[in-house]
C-alpha cells in the first residue's frame, strides 16, 4: 500500500514503519540467454528486500543500456522494456532507500563512465563513511563535484553513486584495478554487483554483513543477494561470495581476488526477518532457524493457551516451532490480503481508520473464546501489535499472549536496515511488562539473545547483533556523518520541486537511460 506521502510500504498499518528491508542485487553473465528476463525474475524473487524502485542494466559487449524507475519490479518492467535490454550480461536491483531520498534519480543501477567504458553498479547495504568518500571524489575532480562524471553531478544522493564515481575517476585504470583500489576504502555494509561492457563483478565487505551468493547456469554464472533468486532462474548454488572478496566473470571464466581479510559479522536480522524463509545463509536455511527460534521461545516463555497463531507471514515459521515445542495446537486466526501492497493508491480517511484491517482480517469462529499465543518476529514501535491485540479481542479472544522471536530492538541499524529512530523504538524506554501493558497483551515474551543466536547455528563472534545489543562491529563516525540524508545536504531537494519527473531519456556519459516517469519528494530519516 502507499503511505499518505505516497511512499510505497508493505507494513500492516498505513502509518507504521516496520524494519525496512535492505536491497536486492542480481547479476548474470550468460551468452545465449535472455539475461534481462533472468534478471527480472531474479529481482522478482528478491522483491521483499526493496519495494521502492527497480532497475536493470544489460550489455552486449559494445554498449550498456539501463532501464529503471520507482515502483515494484512488476510495475517497472513489461515485455517491451525487457525486449529492449539485449546482451549477454546484466545487473539488476530492487531498492529500499537507506541513503538518499526515494526518487528516480536515486534508483539503481547507478552509472559512471570513462573515455572508453561504462560502469553500472548495484548495492545492497549502507556505507558509514559516505561523507569521507564524497570528499575523496571531490578531491579527485579538483574540489568540484559538479564536474565529476556520472550521476553524482546530476543530483544522485546515494552512497552507491559515490562508489560508482570513485571507480571511474581514472581513464587509464581498468575496472578491476579501480575496484581493488576503491573497495578497501569503503566502510560499512556492501554487497556490490556491477559490470562494464564485457565483465560482471561482485564484491562483499570484509564483515559480510549482507548476504551474497554465487550460482552456476548451464551456460553462465549468476550472483544474487539470496539463494532463492538462484532457484527461480534454475541456477545451482556454488558458494557464498566471501567477505573481502572481489569476483570477476568474463569470456575467460571466473577469477577471484582478496581486497581485505575476512572478519565475518553477518546480520542476525537476516535470519529473524529480512531474508526469504527458503534462502540459505552460511549453510543454515532461514526457515529452519526461524522454526528453532519458535521452539526456544516456547521453552523460555511458556503459557497455558488453546491456540498458537502467527502474524502473517513473517511470524509463521516461529509460530510452528512454538506450537511443536509447547504442544499447543497451531492454527491461522488471521487472513491476509496479499494484494493490498500492489497499489500506490492511498486509502481514504474512513478506510485508514480501519487500520490493520486493510491487510488482516480475523477468523472469528477460530478465535472466539480462545486463549491465544500470537507469534511475531519483532516489535518496533508497537503500533502493529497494539492494533492486532485489539482486533483479536474484538473478535472474541479470551486472552492474548504475544511472543516475539527476536530480542527487544533498542538500537538503530547503520548497515542497511532502516529502523525507526531510537526515540521511536518502544523498547528504548519501557521494560517488557510495560510494553505488554502498552500493546494490551495479557503477557509478552521475547526470545533471549542467546536463544536467537543458537537458532542460527552461527558462532556469536561471526554475527552482528547491533540492533539488539548496541554493539556495532564496524566503528561508527560522528553523528553528523551518519543518516539517510548525509548527501542530501550536499544536493538539497529544491523547495517546491515537482513530485513527478518528466518521461524521457537521460544520457549519462553516452549511455541511454530510459525513464518511464515517477519520482517522490525527499524521504528523510525521521
Amino acid at each position: 500500500m502507499a503511505r499518505p506521502d505516497g511512499r510505497l510500504t508493505h507494513d500492516l498499518l498505513p502509518d507504521e514503519r516496520l524494519p525496512q528491508d535492505a536491497c536486492g542485487v542480481f547479476g548474470v553473465w550468460a551468452p545465449g540467454e535472455e539475461v534481462a528476463k533472468l534478471t527480472y525474475f531474479g529481482l522478482y524473487a528478491l522483491q521483499h528486500r526493496g519495494q521502492e524502485a527497480a532497475g536493470i542494466a544489460t550489455s552486449d559487449g559494445r554498449r550498456l543500456l539501463v532501464y529503471k524507475d520507482v515502483g515494484l519490479v512488476s510495475q517497472v518492467f513489461d515485455e517491451a522494456a525487457l525486449a529492449s535490454l539485449q546482451g549477454h550480461l546484466a545487473v539488476g536491483h530492487c531498492r529500499y532507500s537507506t541513503t538518499g531520498r526515494n526518487s528516480w534519480e536515486n534508483a539503481q543501477p547507478t552509472l559512471g563512465g570513462t573515455a572508453d567504458r561504462t560502469v553500472a553498479l548495484t548495492h545492497n547495504g549502507n556505507l558509514i563513511n559516505t561523507a569521507e568518500l564524497r570528499d575523496l571524489l571531490a578531491e579527485a575532480h579538483g574540489g568540484d563535484l559538479s564536474s565529476s562524471r556520472g550521476e553524482v553531478a546530476r543530483g544522485n544522493t546515494t552512497d552507491t553513486a559515490i562508489i560508482t564515481g570513485l571507480l571511474t575517476v581514472d581513464d587509464e585504470e581498468s575496472v578491476e584495478d579501480a575496484a581493488m583500489r576503491v573497495l578497501p576504502q569503503l566502510r560499512g555494509a556492501f554487497s556490490l554487483v556491477f559490470c562494464d561492457e564485457s565483465t560482471l563483478y561482485a564484491a562483499r565487505d570484509p564483515q559480510g554483513v549482507r548476504p551474497l551468493v554465487l550460482g552456476r547456469l548451464e551456460r553462465g554464472w549468476v550472483v544474487a543477494s539470496e539463494t532463492a533468486a538462484l532457484d527461480i532462474v534454475g541456477a545451482s548454488v556454488v558458494r557464498e561470495v566471501e567477505p573481502g572478496e572481489l569476483i570477476a566473470i568474463d569470456e575467460n571464466g571466473l577469477r577471484s581476488q582478496r581486497f581485505a581479510e575476512p572478519a565475518p559479522k553477518r546480520c542476525v536480522f537476516e535470519w529473524v526477518y529480512l531474508a526469504r524463509p527458503d534462502t540459505t545463509i552460511a549453510g543454515r536455511e532461514v526457515y529452519d532457524a526461524r522454526v528453532e527460534m519458535g521452539r526456544r521461545l516456547a521453552a523460555e516463555h511458556p503459557v497455558e493457551a488453546d491456540l498458537v497463531m502467527p502474524t502473517p507471514e513473517s511470524g509463521t515459521p516461529a509460530a510452528i516451532g512454538y506450537a511443536e515445542a509447547s504442544g499447543i495446537p497451531f492454527g491461522h486466526g488471521l487472513v491476509k490480503n496479499a494484494y493490498v501492497g500492489r497499489t500506490f493508491i492511498a486509502p481514504s480517511q474512513t478506510i485508514r481508520q480501519l487500520g490493520i484491517r486493510l491487510k488482516l482480517n480475523p477468523l472469528r469462529d477460530v478465535i472466539r473464546g480462545k486463549r491465544l499465543v500470537v507469534v511475531d518476529d519483532s516489535i518496533v514501535r508497537g503500533n502493529t501489535q497494539r492494533a492486532l491485540v485489539r482486533m483479536l479481542r474484538e473478535a472474541g479472544a479470551s486472552e492474548v499472549h504475544v511472543r516475539i522471536s527476536s530480542p527487544p530492538v533498542r538500537w538503530p541499524c547503520f548497515y542497511g536496515i532502516d529502523f525507526a529512530t531510537r526515540a521511536e523504538l518502544i523498547a528504548t524506554g519501557l521494560d517488557v511488562e510495560s510494553i505488554a501493558h502498552s500493546i494490551g497483551a495479557d503477557s509478552l515474551g521475547y526470545i533471549s539473545e542467546d536463544g536467537m543466536i543458537e537458532a542460527t547455528a552461527q558462532p556469536r563472534t561471526a554475527l552482528c547483533t547491533a540492533c539488539f545489543s548496541g554493539d556495532y562491529p564496524i566503528e561508527l563516525p560522528s553523528a553528523d556523518k551518519l543518516g539517510k540524508d548525509v548527501l542530501e545536504l550536499q544536493f538539497p531537494v529544491q523547495e517546491g520541486a515537482a513530485d513527478v519527473t518528466s518521461v524521457g531519456t537521460l544520457d549519462v556519459e553516452g549511455v541511454a537511460v530510459t525513464a518511464s516517469g515517477g519520482a517522490e519528494a525527499s524521504v528523510l530519516r525521521p
